[in-house]
């Protein structure tokens, strides 16, 4: 099975930017698709980005769309979420996760395998 570990998280002011990393161990990432979620206190785990095996097929939740990019590099097996033009409603931990198919579980937290340890983005106002 597959590894995670994510990495980039920070304090960053409103505004300002921050890359986030997942990289994989154990297996090749290109056998899964993946995804970013977030999980601010007190909330539920909420769906943030996804990509496909082969990068193609790119989903965004709506408040993100403009501000996010999710990439991936299977070469180097990591996948990267770019934010920019943060917002204070950004903050939360965030967990990237993996999955085989790429159909409509993709955008639910239940539909996924595989996740990392998280890594706590906070935006400062």
């Amino acid at each position: 099975q597959v590894q995670l570990v994510e990495s980039g998280g920070g304090l960053v002011q409103a505004g300002g930017s921050l890359s986030l990393t997942c990289a994989a161990s154990g297996r090749t990432l290109r056998d899964y698709s993946m995804g970013w979620f977030r999980q601010a206190s007190g909330k539920e785990r909420e769906f943030v980005a996804c990509i496909s095996r082969g990068g193609t097929g790119i989903i965004y939740r709506d408040s993100v769309k403009g501000r996010f990019t999710i990439s991936r590099d299977n070469a180097k097996n990591t996948v990267t979420l770019q934010m920019n033009s943060l917002q204070s409603e950004d903050t939360a931990v965030y967990y990237c996760a993996a999955r085989h198919q790429w159909d409509d579980g993709r955008l639910s937290a239940a539909g996924y395998d595989y996740w990392g340890q998280g890594t706590q983005v906070t935006v400062s106002s």
